[in-house]
């Protein structure tokens, strides 16, 4: 298996590099692995695609739900050549991936100027007390929202995604 883990990583380094030397974003490659195969692969591509969330492990869990036609990736485990931050870690949770394994952590990433450290605690503050105001809007909106809600709930027999 260590075998194993190498190649994966040594992969999502490669991406790293790629991306980097690409000018697509910053220096951070990913892949998804289900046993020997890589069935994702992404590289930070937040310059390139103007997108915020184009992280390499994002790009590579996309790619990787795509391929497989299924946003569940049970079994797959992520290989990313950095602690992924908050954002990419839940996008791990919600695709269900099995373990994620990665090489230089959040404070290697702080020392070239990617500190998420701020998004770590503010996921800790109460919503009342964050720096991004979250308001909910008045009973009418939440229940226009609900309705939708509760008739995807009859419409689906209340599968859980």
């Amino acid at each position: 298996m260590a075998h194993l883990h190498e190649k994966h990583m040594l992969e999502a380094i490669h991406l790293a590099t790629k991306g980097m030397d690409g000018n697509h974003g910053g220096p951070f490659g990913a892949v998804v692995a289900r046993g020997n195969e890589i069935i994702g692969r992404g590289y930070n591509s937040v310059l390139s695609q103007n997108d915020p969330t184009a992280h390499a492990e994002i790009v590579a869990i996309r790619n990787a739900a795509q391929k497989l036609q299924n946003p569940w990736l049970e079994g797959c485990d992520l290989y990313t050549s950095c602690e992924p931050c908050p954002m990419c870690l839940a996008t791990a949770l919600w695709a269900r991936i099995q373990n994620v394994y990665y090489a230089a952590n959040r404070h290697d990433a702080a020392e070239i100027g990617f500190d998420d450290a701020q998004f770590y605690e503010e996921l800790m503050v109460q919503p009342a007390m964050r720096m991004l105001k979250i308001e909910q809007m008045g009973e009418e909106y939440r229940g226009l929202a609900r309705d939708v809600m509760l008739r995807w709930k009859t419409e689906t027999a209340g599968r859980h995604y």
